[in-house]
């Protein structure tokens, strides 16, 4: 019996070549590990961090919408802080934000604004909010100890409105 064998350029004897092909594979397979070992957690720490700056925009858009409901309650006549305040805090809970109570509010009623050529009484309105990141905190407490790393950040809005007439 005749038996034929192609010579290929280039190619091997099967039996020497699955060792070697084993080896490369096994290889192959601890470099693809190693390389998502490495780049997993910095894409997952730039997905929390677009989420946990997106959370804090929003929080900024609620701040400042609070301050500018505040101004409206403000310029009114017959109302006081406390009016202001209220509506402020009444805001930012239906913004759902959870530190609402914490929010500082102060109003100045003895602003003034300019009006073309003239000037009018006006009332200013600032909201002060403690915003603090809910995975990054934490994250950067255990990479470094510092006393204003870890505390939140104040976000503050101010809206200013002309009084209405006496």
């Amino acid at each position: 019996m005749l038996s034929l064998r192609l010579a290929v350029p280039g190619a091997r004897s099967a039996g020497t070549d699955n060792g070697r092909r084993q080896t490369r594979l096994a290889s192959e397979r601890g470099q693809a590990l190693l390389e998502t070992a490495i780049t997993l957690p910095l894409v997952l720490l730039v997905s929390v961090s677009i989420f946990e700056f997106g959370r804090a925009y929003q929080t900024s858009q609620v701040i400042t919408n609070a301050a500018r409901e505040g101004a409206r309650v403000a310029v009114l006549p017959s109302t006081t802080n406390e009016d202001v305040q209220a509506r402020v805090t009444a805001y930012l809970r239906s913004g759902q934000l959870g530190n609402a109570d914490r929010a500082t509010v102060s109003v100045s009623r003895t602003a003034t604004i300019s009006i073309g050529a003239s000037t009018a009484s006006a009332s200013t309105v600032t909201v002060n909010y403690p915003f603090s990141f809910m995975v990054l905190n934490p994250v950067a407490n255990l990479v470094t100890r510092g006393p204003s790393l870890g505390s939140p950040i104040m976000l503050t809005a101010s809206a200013q409105m002309r009084n209405e007439a006496q």
